[in-house]
């Protein structure tokens, strides 16, 4: 019943922002439409923001279900262009009534995830410390975080997959390439240059 209640509340707000911006809706608002008391919205969440952070997670969960290894992180990376493009009223509320900063708390699970079960995955036999591998992920992290950012202050007209292809390229090989220069087994053939 929990799970159901959470999600008829994720209902109510989303349909709350197709009316009006993120900053003017209020827990009255979002109970009085979903049909329950404030002190039942209280018994889910803290506040809205929880409420959102909330939404964030469950939309990670569904975009990346199976699409977090080296085959198929292009998969989840659309996947996650898609979630966003499918909350659009959500995001660009968020994004243009809030701040750049909790768009960026509403992406970093989802490409945190992906990228670290890439890099889980492609360090699997190789002696790279976790710092170090937690270290190879924020930054492709960071690198995906810009992409999306730029794509969703655009107004998401670009193409999804022109911008996955482009990115493909770039990372190509690179995420292995920055495991073997981290790792304290290094084989001796390895010079620095490599």
């Amino acid at each position: 019943m929990s799970q159901m209640t959470k999600q008829a509340l994720e209902a109510s707000l989303k349909n709350l922002l197709l009316q009006k911006p993120l900053n003017k809706i209020t827990i009255n608002d979002v109970a009085e439409d979903c049909g329950i008391s404030r002190m039942t919205f209280y018994y889910h969440f803290k506040d809205i923001y929880d409420l959102v952070e909330w939404v964030c997670m469950e939309d990670a969960k569904q975009a990346l279900a199976g699409k977090k290894s080296y085959d198929t992180w292009q998969e989840g990376f659309i996947s996650i262009f898609q979630a966003v493009q499918k909350n659009k009223p959500f995001v660009m509320n968020v994004y243009r009534a809030v701040s750049r900063e909790r768009i960026e708390q509403y992406l970093n699970p989802l490409i945190h995830n992906l990228i670290l079960g890439v890099v889980e995955e492609k360090a699997k036999g190789m002696t790279v410390n976790e710092a170090d591998r937690q270290f190879i992920a924020e930054f492709y992290e960071h690198a995906f975080l810009g992409v999306m950012l730029e794509w969703i202050g655009g107004n998401m007209k670009e193409d999804p997959a022109a911008i996955v292809e482009r990115t493909s390229m770039v990372l190509r090989g690179n995420i292995v390439r920055a495991l073997n220069a981290f790792r304290t087994d290094k084989p001796l053939h390895l010079e620095e240059n490599d």
